[in-house]
């Protein structure tokens, strides 16, 4: 895509998932990336694993990753984390705020320290990865893009996962905000809101009535795969989104759409 080669990219919570997608590719496009891990950096060899697969498959696989440990609920981790990105890479031009969590619980029995578990690296730590990539975008006086990775509860209720819905519902309102308040200034920011995808994280991909239970409420009748997320992220961080800015595209096989009203029940009908 466009604008993306030699890019030097920070994706957070890149051991898994849609993180680890979205690392892969921008490796095979050509950019430079600082895949973020907690605690112990074996949790990367599947993302390298990928990569190395992916490019195999890639004529003209020229970027390079570096390993950057953090843990995005902890201010002094994102700081170090990244001022270790520009002085490893030289710079950072494209932030992927994509590290979450989540915890289920009937909302009356949710202790607190789990709710503010999920909000602190969810929203908050999004939020302090923005505010530190936006100091360098602003020191260098050049242009920068941030694409938070969101969730379609940030506009669907999710019950049992009030703390979660609420990290992404805070994850919309602060796309927009820091959009607006920056545009001027060259930097982007948007946002993808993934709905069902297949991810570690989502064990029901494991069990095929789960599976078709969940398929059952997507319009396109699939769940989506993290390569999907993986490439409108690039597309939105790429020379040909370069006029859109405060926005969050939902990526979820219409699940958004009012799936219910496919078929007519509505009064008059």
């Amino acid at each position: 895509m466009k604008g993306i080669k030699g890019k030097n990219v920070l994706v957070t919570g890149a051991t898994s998932g849609i993180g680890e997608a979205i690392a892969a590719y921008y490796i095979t496009e050509g950019a430079n990336v600082a895949l973020n891990y907690r605690n112990d950096p074996e949790k990367l060899d599947s993302t390298k694993e990928l990569i190395a697969q992916m490019c195999s498959k890639t004529e003209g696989c020229s970027g390079k990753s570096i390993a950057v440990e953090g843990d995005v609920s902890v201010e002094a981790d994102i700081v170090r984390m990244c001022d270790q990105v520009v002085n490893q890479l030289g710079s950072l031009d494209i932030l992927i705020n994509n590290a979450g969590i989540q915890t289920a619980a009937p909302s009356h029995e949710l202790k607190t320290e789990d709710f503010d578990k999920v909000i602190q690296v969810n929203l908050r730590g999004a939020y302090l990865c923005a505010r530190e990539a936006i100091k360098h975008f602003l020191k260098r006086g050049s242009k920068g893009i941030i694409i938070n990775v969101s969730s379609v509860h940030e506009i669907i209720p999710r019950p049992t996962y009030v703390s979660y819905s609420i990290s992404k519902g805070g994850m919309e309102n602060m796309t927009k905000t820091l959009a607006l308040e920056y545009a001027p200034y060259g930097i982007r920011v948007n946002a993808i809101a993934p709905g069902a995808t297949a991810t570690p994280i989502n064990s029901w991909t494991e069990d095929p009535q789960k599976l078709k239970e969940v398929e059952s409420h997507i319009p396109m009748g699939r769940v989506g795969t993290s390569e999907e997320m993986a490439a409108i992220t690039a597309f939105l961080t790429s020379d040909d989104a370069a006029y859109i800015t405060g926005q969050t595209l939902f990526v979820d096989g219409g699940l958004t759409l009012y799936p219910d009203f496919l078929q007519p029940w509505s009064a008059g009908e």
